[in-house]
């Protein structure tokens, strides 16, 4: 086989043809599209750096925004657990004082109840004591009792006191009022004599007195020096007893 120079020049022409056409042609525009992509490429990765950057940047912000947020919401909820605890301490306070009224209204109310449960057994107590002492001292009215009874108010005039005796003349002061003596059974001279004698001790002067009878007295009798008085008798002393059992007027028990 023999070698043919023109068409091997022909053929390594037509080479340097198509690369220079696919020179021209296709590898300058691969590499522009190359470029060009890499340059996307470039500017691709720096937008997202910058973007990742902004999200680490808005992730830290978000951290220490929830830190923040956590620590506002530590401390609200110490305030309210102060204030819960101080209301809860100021409740449970009113409901002491509260529960301390009360128990101080029901101790009064329980004192005041035995106080009127007292005196009821009191007056209870008194009423039959008086009632006693009252049947007693009416069985015991006799004519011996009535002299003994004399003779007492005959002592007693004999032994008042000098100061006594001058705020008793300065009361009676007029000379000519008679002394009623009043007695449950008529008196004896000798007893009239006795009560006239202490009487004119008494007064410093001399009387007149005017003797009266009243059965009711039962025994004893009463003296009238003017507007003095001297009782000695049980019908005063039944009226004592008949004082005593009444009950107390409402000014006078509050």
């Amino acid at each position: 086989m023999e070698l043919d120079w023109t068409t091997f020049a022909l053929e390594i022409m037509n080479f340097l043809v198509l690369v220079w056409l696919l020179k021209r042609l296709l590898y300058k525009p691969v590499l522009n599209a190359i470029t060009d992509r890499k340059a996307n490429v470039q500017n691709m990765l720096s937008e997202a750096n910058k973007l990742r950057k902004e999200a680490q940047t808005l992730r830290e912000e978000y951290e220490h925004r929830q830190a923040d947020w956590r620590q506002e919401r530590e401390t609200v909820r110490s305030r309210m657990l102060e204030e819960i605890n101080a209301e809860k301490v100021r409740l449970l306070a009113e409901l002491q004082s509260s529960l301390q009224q009360e128990r101080e209204k029901a101790r009064a109310l329980e004192e005041r109840r035995l106080s009127d449960l007292t005196r009821q057994v009191e007056d209870a107590a008194l009423a039959q004591g008086g009632l006693f002492a009252a049947r007693l001292l009416a069985r015991l009215a006799s004519p011996e009792l009535g002299a003994r009874l004399v003779e007492v108010v005959i002592e007693d005039l004999r032994r008042l006191p000098e100061e006594r005796r001058r705020a008793i003349r300065t009361v009676c002061v007029k000379g000519d009022a008679p002394i009623i003596v009043t007695s449950a059974h008529a008196l004896s001279q000798q007893q009239r004599e006795s009560l006239k004698e202490a009487a004119q001790s008494l007064l410093g002067r001399n009387v007149s007195c005017e003797w009266r009878e009243d059965p009711q007295l039962l025994a004893g009798m009463r003296l009238s020096l003017g507007p003095w008085m001297l009782g000695a008798n049980l019908q005063d002393e039944l009226k004592f007893f008949s004082e005593a059992l009444q009950p107390e007027s409402p000014a006078h028990a509050s």
